[in-house]
């Protein structure tokens, strides 16, 4: 299977990041190919609700997110990699959703499977929930197979990350892919 894991961090060394190096390992020793996309690094500019695609055409924005279109649409799986801010993904991270609008019907027809890997600082039982929303419904939208989340509470810097659960939930959910 082939795997585009959509990283939606500024800090590219930070837990987000690091508990998608856990899933990708274990894909890989599960015999998956990876492509990792630094969405929140790459040239990419917000869609701008012009219509000019139609859904299914061509954008008027010509950037990066050409190389990330291309990757999905050859794509079995994605996976979406973003630290929690204000209770939502990453700005970075929700400008690469929003611009699946050009594709939407190519998208949307490959069935791919998905995934969610977040970090947040906070523990409080309300902090993950908007998220874990959204992505259910943008799986139920585009008819992604949600194949799992991990919802990494308390994973506020690298050195918290590395010593929670969740790090080898993320190993453990990539490893156990089929």
């Amino acid at each position: 299977m082939k795997i585009v894991v959509l990283k939606g961090s500024p800090h590219k060394n930070g837990s987000s990041n690091m508990l998608a190096e856990q899933f990708i390992k274990g894909a890989v020793e599960a015999g998956h190919k990876t492509i990792a996309l630094d969405a929140a690094h790459m040239d990419i500019h917000p869609c701008l609700g012009c219509g000019h695609c139609g859904m299914d055409g061509g954008c008027v924005h010509r950037d990066d997110n050409t190389k990330i279109r291309d990757e999905l649409l050859d794509a079995d799986m994605v996976v979406f990699v973003t630290p929690i801010y204000y209770f939502g993904m990453s700005a970075q991270l929700k400008m690469v959703i929003d611009r699946f609008y050009s594709y939407t019907m190519r998208l949307s027809s490959k069935g791919l499977k998905a995934a969610l890997i977040t970090a947040a600082w906070d523990t409080d039982e309300d902090v993950m929930p908007y998220t874990a929303e959204h992505y259910k419904k943008l799986c139920r939208y585009m008819n992604f197979d949600n194949c799992g989340m991990i919802l990494g509470t308390g994973c506020g810097s690298p050195e918290m990350t590395k010593n929670t659960a969740h790090m080898k939930q993320a190993y453990q959910l990539g490893r156990s892919l089929r």
